[in-house]
């Protein structure tokens, strides 16, 4: 990789453009934006993360469609809500994710938050992983489905070992352990190292990031997703996904 410095200006100046409190409206990242209690917006933001594709309004639409019968608290809803609680979100469907799918991960966030010790828990590094996220997801993918669950389930919950980018899962990461001064992202989980983390790759931040010469690889995949992020650790190496805003508006606002 040899990023010239206009390149790399342009990513640090969109960055600083699209990396502000304006951006959060209008994202899914608003989503756990509208809660205060850390368990609240650790629901809120991994159930928003997995409904986080197709048409931004439909997402945001759809997620408060999800989140509206949980009283302003998901976490405490997931803990102790009763079979008819659950019963209205037999009806709910975002694309391919329907109401089987949404009663199954109500139940295994219940799951992970009486038995694993919460989300934070389950995704953070253990001493001897290896220096990306990529061990991490596959690790709380199967903490997450050790309840009886629908097979088709699986697919909402991205796997890395099996060659995904898991967009949606580094995109929650991203928001859960990065910490900035604009407020954007929320720096919960203070145990896993921003470092660690991978870039969130879609068909909009991989083409920007090909024309800027971050990523030679043409499949989108994990493997993708780890050498752009390699790529950015070279311009941060301590924070290498600040730029996600940055190829993210690129790609989708300015069509770069």
């Amino acid at each position: 990789m040899n990023l010239s410095s206009i390149e790399n200006n342009l990513l640090l100046a969109k960055t600083r453009l699209y990396n502000t409190p304006e951006f959060v409206a209008t994202d899914p990242v608003s989503i756990p934006h509208g809660y205060t209690r850390k368990e609240d917006r650790e629901v809120a933001g991994f159930l928003a993360a997995t409904l986080a594709w197709g048409q931004r309004v439909t997402i945001l639409r759809n997620c408060q469609k999800l989140l509206q019968p949980m009283d302003g608290a998901p976490y405490e809803f997931v803990l102790h809500a009763s079979t008819a609680e659950l019963r209205p979100f037999h009806s709910f469907v975002h694309r391919t994710f329907n109401g089987q799918d949404a009663v199954c991960f109500l139940l295994a966030l219940r799951h992970v938050y009486r038995h694993h010790g919460g989300l934070e828990q389950i995704f953070s590094p253990l001493p001897n992983d290896v220096p990306d996220s990529g061990s991490h997801i596959t690790r709380a993918r199967n903490r997450f489905f050790e309840i009886a669950h629908p097979a088709r389930s699986e697919k909402h919950f991205a796997n890395p070992a099996r060659g995904s980018a898991a967009k949606r899962i580094n995109m929650f990461l991203r928001w859960m352990v990065r910490h900035d001064e604009q407020g954007v992202d929320f720096g919960l989980w203070k145990n896993f190292p921003t470092h660690q983390l991978i870039c969130p790759l879609d068909v909009h931040s991989g083409r920007v990031a090909r024309k800027l010469g971050l990523l030679s690889r043409k499949q989108d995949d994990w493997t993708a997703a780890v050498e752009l992020t390699q790529n950015l650790r070279r311009i941060d190496p301590i924070d290498p996904v600040r730029f996600d805003i940055a190829l993210f508006g690129l790609g989708v606002f300015e069509g770069f």
